[in-house]
């Protein structure tokens, strides 16, 4: 039977689509971004003979009670690497789409590799380049030492021929680096234009759920960090993660940004090292790589990254401004927060800090979001004002609301502990976050107010 062609025009950069031509998209307003594309509509039975196996030997789909699906043919796997299970929610989840991406040099290609060769021991793998030759890849494997007997290989960009050889060849796990270089023979566009990931990804979406293949995604990046292609790429996949890493830091932070397996915002930590990426088992310890000499401006404070604290330095830096308009840098935090915070600080703590220039950094280059900081913050700039130090095993935490409340925050049992457990000795915590039995040695200071606070930082 012949293939019904179906005729759409589609917005190369936003993915509007249009029954006929037209010179402006009216979604994004952009001029000749506007072209046909062609979509093959294949017939029901050449897509359930293509698909086989998804319902039964038939293909044809069922109605099902919810109570009566079986939960035990799914069963979780570890990919080899603990940040990385932590991340995608306890491990890989047979059939989920994952899309990850990052910055060029982040290390994607490289984290990936890694993880197919320690699978490829226990089963079957098939590893997909569209950018590098098979050649380039074996040299980075042998490079980095990986074991490279079990893994398959596949040097293709066409879809429909990676899903046709992956129907033979049954990997559990399946890499395609990268969605952009992909291309179908149906959408009449090029690689890497808004149809072509649109479709691709929602073909090997289609062909993980149907055959039960986990598919890892490789995605790049805009110029401001979002990832290139269509919003409709992250909506159709399950799992979304982000590699970040400054190229001048040998760190790699893997965050994930959508997950339906498991929390969001989860936060793995990688060391780019010579021989691959290696996982940092106690990611607090680097962001807290203080001296020995302490010094005025900076705190400790206990941020939530999905499922597990994390202890973070933060610094402040108030000086006297030679300016009319003294400024207000925030690197790490939310700018409008700070704002906030120093009109409550002048309000409700008699301190007056208009005429100074204040700077604020987290460091290690963590980027924190939570109101939970918002007293280490306080008290950082409160310290750097009165060039006093605070003491080395201190750590705060907690919300300020604009009355000068000290508001408790999730998990503050789990952040005392945490801090404990690194040796902090005293604790500047919200009252209704106080626990009922403190950790062993832990002198805790509960506040209800702003004005509490400065007091209690007064007789320390």
């Amino acid at each position: 039977m012949a293939k019904a062609v179906k005729r759409a025009f589609v917005c190369n950069e936003c993915g509007a689509d249009y029954p006929r031509w037209q010179g402006q998209c009216t979604a994004c307003h952009a001029w000749n971004t506007i072209t046909e594309v062609r979509i093959a509509s294949t017939p029901a039975a050449a897509r359930n003979e293509r698909f086989s196996g998804y319902a039964g030997d038939s293909g044809v789909s069922k109605v099902q009670k919810l109570s009566e699906i079986s939960l035990e043919a799914l069963p979780r796997f570890s990919t080899g690497f603990k940040e990385l299970d932590l991340v995608l929610g306890g491990g890989m989840v047979p059939g989920s789409a994952i899309l990850i991406g990052g910055s060029p040099g982040a290390g994607k290609s490289t984290l990936l590799l890694q993880t197919l060769c320690k699978l490829a021991v226990g089963m079957k793998t098939l590893y997909v380049t569209g950018e590098e030759s098979l050649q380039q890849v074996a040299m980075r494997a042998h490079r980095l030492g990986l074991p490279t007997d079990e893994l398959n290989m596949l040097s293709e960009t066409s879809i429909e021929q990676i899903c046709l050889t992956a129907s033979q060849e049954k990997p559990r796990v399946m890499v395609i680096d990268s969605i952009q270089v992909m291309h179908m023979a149906d959408v009449q566009s090029s690689p890497g234009s808004v149809a072509q990931v649109r479709e691709s990804a929602a073909y090997l979406t289609r062909f993980a759920k149907t055959q039960g293949v986990a598919i890892i995604m490789v995605g790049h990046v805009t110029k401001d960090g979002t990832l290139a292609g269509p919003k409709v790429l992250e909506h159709c996949i399950d799992c979304s993660i982000m590699l970040d890493g400054d190229s001048d830091s040998r760190f790699r932070t893997l965050r994930s940004h959508k997950n339906r397996f498991g929390a969001v915002n989860e936060l793995g930590v990688f060391a780019m090292t010579e021989q691959g990426l290696r996982e940092v088992s106690n990611p607090s310890a680097i962001f807290l790589s203080r001296g020995e000499e302490m010094t005025p401006g900076s705190s400790v404070m206990v941020v939530w990254e999905g499922t597990r604290p994390l202890l973070v330095e933060i610094q402040a830096l108030v000086d006297h401004s030679m300016m009319s308009n003294p400024r207000r840098v925030a690197v790490g935090l939310e700018q409008n927060r700070l704002a906030i915070l120093l009109a409550v600080l002048h309000r409700h703590g008699g301190l007056q800090m208009a005429d100074q220039d204040v700077f604020v950094n987290v460091v290690g280059g963590v980027k924190v979001s939570e109101t939970s900081a918002d007293l280490a913050l306080m008290l950082a700039m409160v310290s750097s004002l009165r060039d006093r130090t605070l003491p080395k095993d201190l750590v705060v935490f907690g919300e300020v609301g604009l009355a000068g409340e000290i508001r408790p925050v999730p998990s503050g049992q789990e952040r005392i502990t945490e801090a404990a457990k690194h040796g902090f000795r005293r604790a500047i915590v919200p009252q209704a976050n106080v626990p009922k039995k403190a950790p062993e040695n832990m002198q805790i200071f509960g506040v209800k107010k702003l004005a509490d606070a400065l007091a209690i930082l007064e007789e320390l």
